[in-house]
């Protein structure tokens, strides 16, 4: 077993999933405060994909403590821009304390608009502040050079419903947005005369780059979306809702199961592929800490809401690193084979 205090290095997989992309600060706050510990790529969509480009350009202008900065600028200018927000929570929700949006009027209001208009009728215009507020947080040409840390963004090909993974050289603002483009909210994005949505839809986030990587063989996977829900969904909103986590981690499952399943076909050939064949899977997640996530309270940027899911997140980084951080470079803390072979089985916990 390695030394406590021997150096790792890592690669990141970093999900999407709005507000709740706090979480994944959180993560990485606390990664990057332990010195032991190197980043070397990172691979995101939507969310995962801003919390990757704003931690890389803040790397390059000031390392570990210039990449936490950034990332607690970056949310506390969403939650700056979100104060002038239609989407806020109820009074009653705020005396009870739920964050939920669900029976906020500004979001009750544009839910039922979005069902029968597009955004291409409600923002012709296509404005979106979270373009604006991106481009003046985050220098591309440092996320494109920086030299410690790669980055690899994945978006929807609208007509072909197949992921394009923009990596260095290609992530830029429109690539990021593109990611992040939920096709209720924003018209798609034109990338090279293509149309571009969510990323989440097809990556959730792009594992691939990550196997292939030369720098690491641990990829470190933020599951920020629930993977189980132990009620079944009876309202129609809870129905909707559970089909859209299942869709948005669909993808993640499928390329976890490639994984696994290039794994066992290895192992069972007795083939020996030395570095290039060893792939260690890890993952940063507590089940029983989104089971209180509301999918309306992805829209959500109070900052004491973000701060909450912040130092949930740090919590989540710090209890891996104590059960699993000799294991970095040695083998995967998590069982992919038991997680396939039992399909009601919840991810394993770190540490708890």
């Amino acid at each position: 077993m390695a030394a406590a205090n021997a150096r790792k290095c890592i690669n990141l997989a970093l999900q999407g999933g709005g507000s709740h992309g706090a979480l994944t600060w959180g993560v990485l706050d606390r990664l990057l405060e332990d010195t032991r510990l190197d980043i070397a790529e990172i691979s995101g969509t939507s969310a995962g994909a801003m919390n990757a480009v704003v931690l890389a350009d803040g790397f390059e202008r000031g390392g570990r403590d210039g990449a936490r900065k950034a990332l607690e600028d970056f949310w506390r200018a969403i939650s700056m821009a979100a104060m002038a927000s239609p989407l806020q929570r109820s009074p009653l929700d705020r005396m009870l304390g739920r964050f939920s949006l669900d029976a906020a009027p500004g979001y009750l209001f544009f839910e039922g608009l979005s069902r029968v208009l597009s955004p291409y009728q409600l923002n012709p215009l296509n404005l979106n502040p979270l373009r604006d507020l991106l481009a003046r947080q985050v220098d591309f040409d440092n996320v494109n050079t920086c030299k410690a840390i790669s980055v690899h963004v994945s978006a929807t090909h609208v007509r072909t419903g197949r992921a394009r993974v923009f990596s260095r050289g290609a992530v830029t603002l429109d690539s990021v947005m593109a990611s992040a483009c939920l096709p209720q909210l924003y018209p798609a994005v034109v990338i090279d005369g293509e149309p571009y949505w969510d990323g989440g839809f097809s990556a959730n986030p792009a594992l691939m780059p990550l196997v292939t990587s030369k720098a690491s063989p641990d990829i470190v996977v933020v599951q920020i979306n629930p993977v189980v829900r132990h009620d079944t969904p009876t309202s129609a909103r809870d129905i909707l809702n559970r089909v859209n986590e299942i869709s948005f981690n669909t993808a993640l499952i499928k390329e976890l199961r490639a994984i696994a399943l290039m794994q066992d076909i290895v192992a069972a050939k007795g083939l020996d592929l030395g570095a290039a064949g060893e792939t260690f899977i890890h993952l940063i997640h507590t089940d029983t800490e989104v089971q209180d996530l509301a999918a309306s309270s992805k829209l959500n940027a109070e900052w004491s809401y973000l701060r909450l899911l912040f130092e949930r997140g740090r919590g989540w980084a710090e209890a891996w690193l104590d059960a699993h951080f000799d294991h970095i470079g040695q083998q995967s803390t998590f069982d992919l084979g038991a997680f396939f072979d039992d399909p009601s089985a919840a991810p394993s916990q770190p540490g708890r």
